[in-house]
């Protein structure tokens, strides 16, 4: 049996942590590339460091000439989301930094398996949801987010304009019969552009944003604050940390509340399965949970390069079930066509809603108007209950 009172922790980091940065770069390389032509195929990372910012991969379209002129836009696009994200710093400035494209056409020996509808690589793919919060996601990565989105929010406004974009969160939150009661501890440590500025200033600006954002109650007074433990933190983002696409897998996740297959999502076309296999693992269990199947579910789907069909669907709802697991993932499994082409039909994936997804988690998000975050659609949860 599973514990029921315990404390866990999880971790975010803002849209200007260095590694979100590259990130933000990878995605957009691909919405743009996405919009040019919905079967694009990319494979982009991003390397960022001190006023230089380095991309590479794999890229293909249909037309090669149309390729050619693409890659003329690189530079222009990471530099507009540097600039989204707000680095003017003498180091790491959007319209100083040097920006080198090494991206080049697609791999055919890639291209072949997935041209026959195949998955673009072999690998397993973990979705996770539990009921704890309303958008059925563990609560301290949830809240981790939403403490670094709300600052960012407040900086770009205008309504701080001391605080920069580089900055981490981190909650503990103690659960007590299985549910999140309370915060027992606060850590975030954010940019801010003054030298003067102490921890205390800090934790002056931020605080009623983290208390704005976290349930009424969580904070008692047995909370410990962390804010900017070390001191100053005037330099930041690249200039202070280099920056990879795919090194935040967890914050992107489930904040090490669920398993990870270990594949990064930024910079991928939805052919590779690292991507929309995990947001169909998610979309499947989290309307396991929204249908009232279980008060919690973890799937796992399994792929093998340039085949359709999954090898594996596995369902553990951890005895939260109301009925076998067995019969859910069977259920699962009908429910939705789960080979490449089938989750790119099904989730609407082959457009350029990417770049979105880049900071502050690609799960526990609200579905959009445009097809942005469809896998946090629950629209599947009446079908699960009608067959089981």
């Amino acid at each position: 049996m599973s514990r029921q009172n315990y404390v866990f922790t999880s971790e975010s980091v803002s849209e200007g942590h260095p590694d979100k940065v590259c990130d933000r770069i990878s995605d957009a390389v691909l919405d743009a590339l996405i919009a040019e032509e919905p079967n694009a195929r990319v494979a982009c990372e991003t390397f960022a460091t001190s006023s230089m910012v380095v991309i590479g991969g794999e890229v293909g379209l249909s037309n090669a000439e149309r390729l050619k002129d693409y890659m003329g836009r690189i530079p222009q696009i990471a530099r507009d989301c540097i600039k989204d994200i707000g680095y003017e710093q003498e180091k790491f400035h959007w319209n100083t930094c040097h920006v080198l494209n090494f991206l080049h056409e697609q791999s055919a020996h890639i291209a072949q398996g997935v041209d026959r509808d195949g998955a673009g690589d072999q690998g397993i793919m973990f979705g996770y949801a539990v009921d704890e919060t309303p958008e059925l996601m563990p609560a301290p990565i949830q809240y981790a987010h939403a403490i670094l989105r709300r600052t960012a929010e407040a900086r770009k406004s205008g309504a701080e304009p001391t605080l920069r974009p580089d900055a981490k969160s981190q909650l503990s939150v103690r659960y007590e019969d299985g549910k999140p009661v309370e915060v027992t501890s606060i850590v975030l440590s954010t940019q801010h552009a003054l030298e003067s500025q102490t921890s205390d200033d800090i934790r002056a600006i931020v605080e009623p944003y983290i208390r704005e954002v976290l349930p009424s109650g969580w904070i008692t007074d047995k909370t410990e604050w962390w804010v900017n433990p070390t001191g100053t933190f005037v330099i930041g983002g690249p200039d202070g940390d280099a920056g990879l696409t795919g090194r935040k897998i967890i914050v992107d996740t489930y904040g090490g509340a669920a398993p990870h297959g270990g594949g990064a999502f930024s910079g991928k076309d939805p052919t590779k399965v690292d991507r929309s296999a995990a947001y169909a693992a998610r979309y499947l269990a989290k309307n396991v949970v929204a249908a009232g199947l279980a008060k919690r579910c973890t799937l796992q789907i399994s792929y093998a390069i340039g085949v359709a069909k999954p090898l594996s669907i596995y369902v553990d709802t951890h005895g939260t079930g109301v009925v076998p697991d067995d019969v859910i993932e069977r259920v699962v499994a009908q429910s939705m066509d789960l080979t490449p082409r089938g989750i790119r039909t099904h989730l609407g994936l082959n457009k350029p809603i990417y770049a979105r997804t880049s900071a502050y988690g690609h799960f526990g998000r609200e579905p959009e108007a445009d097809g942005g975050f469809s896998w946090e659609r629950t629209d599947l949860a009446e079908t699960l209950k009608k067959a089981v």
